[in-house]
């Protein structure tokens, strides 16, 4: 008797959607951070008049910081509940949370009601993020699966670079709150689209939402060196960035006096990010994925320690033009070297991707975020704290690299 051949995960989805449309809904699914993040950008000063705050205060930086730290606590949720009950589940009741929260912040009372609700939207938003590396994974693996995910994350970029901008679209025809409508809006439109989505974790796949197996899932991942080396690495480097998009606004404004023209420009750092993630894809096409890792992170550091050089030769406040100069280059390793490290940290985790992905997500953001916030209360009026903290976590970052390394070839 023919046994029947039962169909991959790549298959299964390559049957219902074009490799561009998968990449772009997956991008979406990332998209839902940014969006919630980037967008609000340009209202934190309308934000700070409504709270009866001072026009160059940094208390707002925390709007930021707890929706990370929602984006933390959240993935060990997820992860672990999306390899017991499917993607496509967990993805659905994360949205409906971060729509939920969004909601309920356009009519928050008082500053820390909205940190509260930004905190459980970025709880809701983990749920997609955790879901859209677990799909993924279970489609692709290894120098494939860090092709698509650059691809994924090039368009999952033009969010951050058109959000700024529709955030103060929005401003000019209504109030702060009107952002969280559209935000809301928005995690609606990915729910209704994702449904074309097929489920890519099938029963027989399934990890049971036993405490054995869930403790040997997670201590798999914890005790795989290349693993953890790598997320450690993307925890320290995550840490900076985490700073940039929280104090970015207050940098532009209070350092340069350019408040009016901060859509345009993080527009513009963001665009570069993405033209950094298009050119990675490209790069995988020639470079073994180790190798291309290796040489990015070289850059960084060369980038890192030359902001600092910088924001110390000038006394932390630079000519505008040298400062873009010299956060240009970083961003650039930035995006080369992101979607490398995730896959890479992923290769050796493949039955339990979305638990992986939820350890791999919660150290990197936890720690970034806690980072992160380091940095932006240590902020000065100069840029001296955000690109010595760059450059120092930099080095951190080469060294669990170098760590994770030398287990690359036992690991994989």
């Amino acid at each position: 008797m023919r046994k029947l051949r039962v169909k991959t995960a790549r298959e299964t989805v390559e049957s219902r959607l074009s490799r561009l449309e998968f990449t772009v809904l997956i991008s979406m699914f990332m998209a839902v951070v940014a969006l919630a993040i980037d967008m609000m950008l340009p209202a934190l000063g309308p934000m700070r008049s409504h709270f009866g705050l001072a026009p160059d205060s940094n208390a707002l930086a925390p709007i930021v910081t707890f929706f990370l730290l929602g984006l933390a606590f959240g993935q060990p949720i997820w992860g672990p509940l999306s390899d017991a009950i499917g993607r496509k589940r967990v993805l659905y009741i994360g949205l409906a949370l971060y729509i939920a929260s969004s909601v309920g912040a356009a009519f928050a009372p008082s500053l820390e009601m909205l940190f509260l609700l930004r905190f459980i939207g970025g709880v809701g938003a983990a749920g997609p993020r955790v879901v859209a590396y677990g799909i993924v994974r279970d489609v692709y693996e290894g120098q494939t699966m860090a092709k698509v995910m650059s691809y994924i994350m090039a368009v999952f970029i033009a969010v951050p670079v058109l959000a700024p901008a529709l955030g103060a679209l929005v401003l000019a025809f209504g109030s702060w709150q009107l952002i969280f409508w559209v935000i809301a809006a928005f995690g609606v439109g990915v729910i209704l689209w994702s449904r074309r989505l097929p489920e890519t974790l099938p029963a027989e796949m399934r990890i049971p939402l036993d405490a054995r197996q869930l403790l040997q899932a997670v201590s798999a991942v914890t005790r795989n060196r290349l693993t953890m080396g790598l997320t450690f690495a993307q925890t320290a480097v995550f840490g900076f960035f985490a700073s940039y998009l929280a104090s970015s606004q207050l940098i532009i404004d209070d350092i340069f006096g350019l408040d009016a023209w901060f859509p345009i420009i993080f527009g513009g750092s963001a665009a570069v990010i993405g033209l950094g993630m298009l050119l990675n894809a490209r790069l995988l096409n020639t470079f073994p994925l180790r190798t291309l890792l290796r040489w990015t992170l070289i850059g960084y550091t060369a980038s890192t320690f030359t902001f600092a050089a910088i924001a110390w030769a000038t006394g932390g406040t630079p000519p505008f033009w040298l400062f873009l100069a010299g956060l240009a280059p970083i961003l650039l390793s930035h995006a080369l070297m992101i979607p490398n490290l995730n896959a890479a940290a992923m290769i050796p985790m493949g039955r339990s991707a979305g638990t992986a992905a939820a350890v791999i997500g919660t150290i990197s953001t936890l720690g970034g975020a806690v980072v992160g916030a380091a940095i932006d209360a240590a902020y000065d009026g100069t840029i001296i704290p955000f690109a010595t903290a760059g450059a120092l976590g930099c080095a951190i970052a080469f060294g669990f690299y170098l760590w994770a390394d030398s287990a690359w070839e036992a690991e994989t």
